[in-house]
């Protein structure tokens, strides 16, 4: 895309952290993301790499993954670039928008929502989908058929449903502390009611549970979960997917991680996952 711009670059384990802006037509607006492009990007930038979207969580941007998480040794290990869009839209100044840490601002759940005023902007599945991916693919030396998707949190769902949803788009996905069952949590329905209404039939969409019941999915799902994770009864819920994967037989890998809690402590401890294939 040629409105893409640098913003700045950081060398880091013989790759570089890059963060850049550009316009959006789905969002209607500048989105923000960051990079990791490995040291054999660099050195070989005519070949092809594997690459991970990385989705972050409520009230993150596109520079809290690349600052904690400890991705950038093993993305150079591994040779895979990382993208870290931005978690929703920025700067619309909708009434309400800002007033919480779990709506709005932050907290655009990689949803396309129906209800006035966020129909219009707040359309980050499309964002992912349909510019984001072809970004990616315009930009940078990416294999688009070895595109892994991954988040944590809300990101997590992001994940899940985005890779559930897309078979053909994501080689792979891998979750940490996933919202698996979001009509069922408050995080969820406090977004959901506010992004799509009050019919839950429209909800069911962006659920990864309802998805799997649904129409399945053919390949291996992985999810880290800490087994102290503070938001694991109320709003992860993750026997619910274990459940919904047990009933249409889809191959879930889920690691309780004992002693583990929701921060990136716990996603730092286990970041190096998101690059293998097994």
């Amino acid at each position: 895309m040629s409105d893409l711009t640098l913003i700045k670059k950081h060398y880091s384990f013989g790759g570089t952290t890059e963060f850049y802006s550009h316009q959006s037509s789905e969002i209607k607006s500048e989105m923000k993301f960051s990079v990791i492009r490995p040291k054999a990007a660099l050195q070989n930038p005519n070949n092809k790499y594997p690459a991970v979207l990385w989705l972050s969580g409520l009230t993150c941007t596109e520079e809290n993954f690349v600052a904690k998480a400890g991705a950038q040794r093993y993305a150079d290990q591994y040779e895979s670039f990382v993208f870290c869009p931005d978690t929703s839209p920025r700067g619309f100044d909708f009434n309400g928008e800002h007033d919480s840490y779990d709506f709005g601002s932050g907290a655009g759940f990689y949803l396309d929502a129906t209800e006035r005023p966020w129909d219009q902007n707040y359309r980050m599945q499309s964002y992912l989908i349909k510019d984001f991916l072809k970004l990616i693919g315009s930009e940078f030396p990416v294999d688009s058929k070895a595109i892994a998707i991954s988040g944590h949190s809300m990101g997590g769902h992001g994940a899940l449903t985005l890779g559930i949803k897309y078979p053909e788009l994501f080689s792979r996905v891998v979750a940490f502390s996933p919202i698996v069952n979001p009509i069922n949590g408050p995080w969820g329905q406090k977004a959901f009611t506010n992004y799509l209404g009050q019919d839950v039939e429209n909800w069911k969409k962006y659920d990864a549970c309802e998805l799997i019941l649904e129409q399945g999915y053919s390949k291996k799902i992985v999810i880290f979960q800490g087994s102290a994770d503070e938001f694991l009864e109320k709003e992860l819920l993750t026997d619910n997917f274990v459940k919904a994967c047990d009933k249409k037989k889809v191959q879930l890998d889920l690691r309780i991680c004992d002693g583990f809690d929701h921060s990136y402590y716990f996603i730092s401890s286990y970041i190096s996952e998101i690059f293998k294939n097994s």
